[in-house]
């Protein structure tokens, strides 16, 4: 099933066309709506006339998450704020979000390239689904939940905890598909199984997991588990949120990118040159469409390949590949993006820790972990059980606050994590992906 068609099936010349009138637009929008991207272009010696084709993208800035943390909170949003119906962020690495505003059209686009990721999943307006992504500032929840609603199917939003509840609701509502991060799928079957019930019992059929990575035997547990058939679904909120793109019925070796929105680009991350299809680099993403805070050319720090031709499922759209890796420090820990600076930021503004420290990511019970290693100084470091308990939750507490997620606190004696002589390593990612 195809939900739209006109623009997911199109030649490769129609969209040539398309993403270049759209591209002639955007520049000359945020030439005179963005101080920030006319300062650049301006600096560049380069005007809105300068960009006649899609081919001359390669002639714009880039944008990094940088560049937004430094304009935060609204320095690069190109729609005045009365024009902003919602704003959505992330967080950055010193607390501050990124803030991102959407106006009426961005969530009518981001509604539909939802719907097309839930059609190729085989939705339809008679399934009932579970969006068990995150709601609030994260763009996961309400994300999905436009979609389905856009669709027409009938939406639960679920979010996440009561996870007995939640199988109630899947096992008597008929809930046919469900939303969320792979972990959370393997944690949902493993209380399925706790419970004395089966994948019989529940009939889920359909799965849209993302916000983490994930492999191939994750995927086959996760559907022999549960019952169902999952699929990819990817998106960041910079950008828009998930729906960026999706696999589809075929699961063709990569995911459908709404490129007549999103246009995706390959790069050298140490040369920022343009890499052609096939060639693993950094995924960068200019928004064609979007009106509340357009980027050009935004480093995702994702490392992927681009994938062209012809897919059995009818759609033409440039496909890309599953994530590699990352060309930054980022974690994404339970769907949340995760800077070791973050750490080091709370760490250095308390007097009773050295600036020694380490992370411990690790998945248990199908559930992501982390753990803070942090060394106390010698004058706040005793045997008073209370004291070292105190101190243990007032860290626990500020990480819980500029994380968004919580962390096992390991108050570690002087001088016991070891020194690096080069570059310091302050993470250990136990995670076995394979």
């Amino acid at each position: 099933m195809i939900w739209n068609p006109a623009k997911e099936c199109m030649s490769r010349d129609e969209m040539h066309a398309l993403q270049s009138k759209r591209l002639q637009k955007l520049v000359t929008y945020v030439y005179h709506n963005t101080p920030f991207y006319r300062n650049k272009m301006q600096a560049m010696d380069l005007s809105p006339e300068d960009i006649k084709s899609i081919d001359d993208i390669v002639k714009l800035p880039f944008t990094t998450k940088q560049d937004l943390r430094d304009n935060y909170p609204y320095g690069l949003q190109a729609a005045p704020l009365s024009e902003i119906v919602r704003v959505h962020a992330s967080s950055g690495t010193t607390g501050n979000p990124t803030i991102v505003g959407y106006t009426r059209k961005d969530l009518a686009v981001w509604s539909e390239v939802m719907a097309r990721c839930l059609t190729a999943y085989g939705v339809t307006r008679d399934d009932t689904f579970s969006v068990s992504y995150g709601y609030g500032l994260f763009t996961g929840g309400l994300g999905a939940h436009y979609g389905v609603e856009n669709l027409g199917a009938t939406v639960i939003p679920t979010s996440t905890g009561n996870t007995e509840k939640h199988i109630r609701l899947i096992r008597d509502l008929k809930i046919s598909g469900i939303a969320c991060t792979p972990s959370y799928a393997l944690y949902l079957a493993e209380t399925l199984e706790k419970m004395g019930l089966t994948k019989k019992d529940i009939g889920l059929r359909i799965g849209a997991f993302g916000a983490e990575p994930w492999t191939e035997n994750m995927r086959h547990e996760i559907e022999e588990r549960l019952g169902l058939k999952g699929y990819n679904l990817y998106g960041l909120s910079e950008i828009m949120g998930p729906g960026v793109s999706y696999e589809c019925e075929a699961q063709n070796g990569g995911s459908h990118v709404c490129e007549d929105h999103f246009y995706p680009e390959i790069i050298n991350p140490e040369t920022l040159e343009q890499l052609p299809c096939g060639q693993q680099g950094e995924l960068v993403f200019t928004t064609l469409t979007k009106e509340g805070m357009p980027l050009l050319r935004y480093r995702t720090k994702d490392l992927c390949s681009l994938i062209e031709g012809p897919c059995s499922c009818g759609r033409t759209s440039v496909r890309m590949g599953r994530i590699m890796g990352r060309s930054d420090d980022m974690l994404i820990i339970r769907g949340i993006n995760v800077f070791p600076s973050q750490v080091e930021s709370v760490i250095l503004e308390m007097k009773e820790f050295e600036p020694q420290y380490m992370l411990i990511v690790d998945r248990v019970n199908n559930l992501d972990t982390l753990q803070v290693q942090v060394e106390v100084r010698r004058d706040f470091f005793n045997d008073d059980i209370g004291s070292m308990l105190a101190l243990k939750k007032k860290l626990a507490d500020k990480l819980k606050s500029v994380l968004s997620i919580s962390a096992d606190v390991k108050l570690m004696e002087p001088k016991s994590i070891e020194r690096s002589q080069g570059k310091g390593k302050h993470v250990i990612d136990n995670r076995i992906l394979k």
